[in-house]
């Protein structure tokens, strides 16, 4: 079966998941079906082996060859939304606007569906899932399988107020970065949808193996945890977790709150955005040529034109590993006068010559000794301290991120973001730093954080998104516990001492308890 992509968005199902998703629905064989884009036929074929009869499709790319008479070959998209069925099934497409073929662009900009809940910032996989529950008769099951990421998107809100007003989920089915689509590392999910329907909890069940699924684990359900979690309300985040976890999330955010609406409803939250500068790091297009691996062979100008730089692999909790030292030459010249005024970095890149020419340019005359994009420089170059994080922490065997102290000089590069605090933030950098390494922080980076897969990103935006405690100053208490939290910091930092490590985990949560 193939496995590549084409412009429709498609990635084909493996056959021992088609099958499984069949196996989860419960209305009996005579119901009618519908698969809305059933590319090489998969589920077609599961659902003929499983006895269903009465089965409509639609494919829109004409290249699949389904010789099946109940196959349309048009698009779903356009198909009458009075057609109804009882069980809609398969693996629907998805494909972010800006990557849309013009006639899917034309096609969704003629949808009444799509113009009522959508817009360009959407993904195409959303019309799908909503037409698709338009189209179900009351208590029709809607089992899909797709990408995890529209759960907890600004963009697909009007898609999940619209599911919850609309009916329930029975099963969530989570597959993290599991290879169910070769090549594709995004974090899936299979969902049971009912329409017009009530139901208190959600049956979750947690992928636990490694490699692709076998039918027999999938549907014995020996490669899942399994566990209740509360039925999504509208307006909020779907958050894949237990009702404990989902509470101590909400009493996090309420210590963090900015502003309250007239009804004494959370209405704004203060976040590290609203008191820290953040910036990624810069773009030297080949850090291999760039890395100093012996200072003392430099002459004195070429020592004047190193930087110190934090690499992501060297960072740890608080503080980092090791340092590395970079050429960052901003001087303007031209080769002849590069080669006689550094000629030892000029011998260290003649080896990546060719590869240092052929780096994206970013329109730029770009010099081969030149960073291809020295991004957010004058942020960099502040004289204080600052906050660094690699810009993607995976989670999946540790329950913390690695955000560390670094004093004034050191550069991130584009592996690492930096984070410094703006003029309005009272409280010193130690407490930044102590917070942002709170277990709090990390739960809730988990699940309301950019997360694909078992990776989490910090770039600008994520990192300007992380709720934010600040000191009530005119509270002795609270000025005597953040006290406590800077000092242990420091002489954590200077002595590795988990004594007071311990000491900031304790001072965070007599902070904490005593906001609630």
């Amino acid at each position: 079966m193939a496995k590549s992509k084409n412009k429709y968005g498609q990635y084909f199902t493996i056959a021992s998941v088609a099958e499984f998703m069949v196996t989860l629905i419960q209305h009996g064989k005579e119901a009618s079906v519908l698969e809305p884009s059933c590319g090489q036929g998969i589920f077609i074929e599961m659902l003929q082996k499983n006895n269903f009869s009465n089965i409509s499709a639609y494919e829109i790319d004409t290249t699949l060859a389904l010789d099946i008479p109940f196959v349309k070959h048009e698009s779903f998209v356009s198909s009458p939304t009075t057609d109804k069925y009882d069980i809609i099934i398969g693996n629907p497409p998805y494909i972010r606007w800006k990557n849309l073929e013009s006639e899917l662009k034309e096609e969704l900009e003629q949808s009444a569906l799509w113009n009522r809940y959508f817009n360009s910032l959407c993904d195409y996989l959303f019309i799908f899932i909503l037409k698709s529950i338009e189209q179900l008769n009351d208590g029709g099951e809607l089992i899909f399988i797709c990408p995890e990421y529209w759960m907890n998107t600004t963009h697909s809100k009007p898609l999940r107020d619209y599911m919850t007003r609309n009916g329930a989920f029975s099963d969530i089915f989570h597959f993290k970065e599991a290879p169910l689509f070769e090549g594709v590392t995004s974090s899936f999910v299979i969902f049971r949808y009912i329409k017009n329907t009530t139901n208190k909890n959600i049956k979750l069940h947690r992928y636990t193996q490694k490699g692709k699924p076998n039918l027999i684990d999938l549907t014995t359900g020996e490669c899942f945890v399994h566990t209740d979690i509360p039925q999504f309300e509208i307006g909020e985040r779907w958050i894949l977790t237990d009702k404990t976890e989902q509470n101590s999330i909400d009493v996090f955010e309420k210590s963090c709150v900015k502003e309250r609406d007239m009804f004494g409803e959370i209405s704004d939250l203060h976040r590290i955005g609203d008191v820290c500068d953040i910036g990624n790091g810069m773009v030297s297009g080949l850090d291999k040529a760039f890395q100093i691996k012996d200072i003392n062979i430099l002459n004195d100008f070429e020592k004047s034109q190193l930087i110190c730089v934090y690499k992501a692999k060297d960072l740890n909790r608080y503080y980092n590993d090791s340092q590395n030292y970079y050429f960052f030459v901003k001087e303007p010249m031209n080769e002849e006068v590069f080669r006689e005024r550094c000629p030892h970095l000029y011998s260290q890149l003649e080896p990546y010559y060719d590869d240092l020419g052929k780096r994206y340019n970013y329109g730029k005359d770009l010099k081969i000794w030149e960073f291809a994009f020295p991004r957010n420089e004058n942020l960099f170059k502040r004289d204080e301290k600052r906050i660094l994080i690699p810009c993607k922490e995976r989670i999946s065997h540790k329950n913390y991120f690695r955000f560390t102290l670094a004093g004034s000089g050191v550069f991130p590069l584009q592996d690492v973001t930096g984070i410094f605090r703006k003029e309005n933030c009272r409280e010193e950098i130690e407490y930044v730093l102590a917070y942002l390494n709170n277990t709090r922080v990390f739960k809730w980076l988990k699940y309301n954080g950019i997360v694909k897969g078992e990776i989490v990103e910090f770039s600008e935006a994520p990192v300007a998104s992380i709720p934010y405690r600040p000191i009530n100053w005119e509270n002795t208490t609270e000025v005597e516990i953040y006290n406590k939290i800077v000092t242990a910091t420091k002489e954590y930092i200077l002595t590795k001492d988990t004594f007071y490590l311990s000491t900031v985990e304790q001072n965070f949560d007599t902070l904490f308890h005593g906001a609630n």
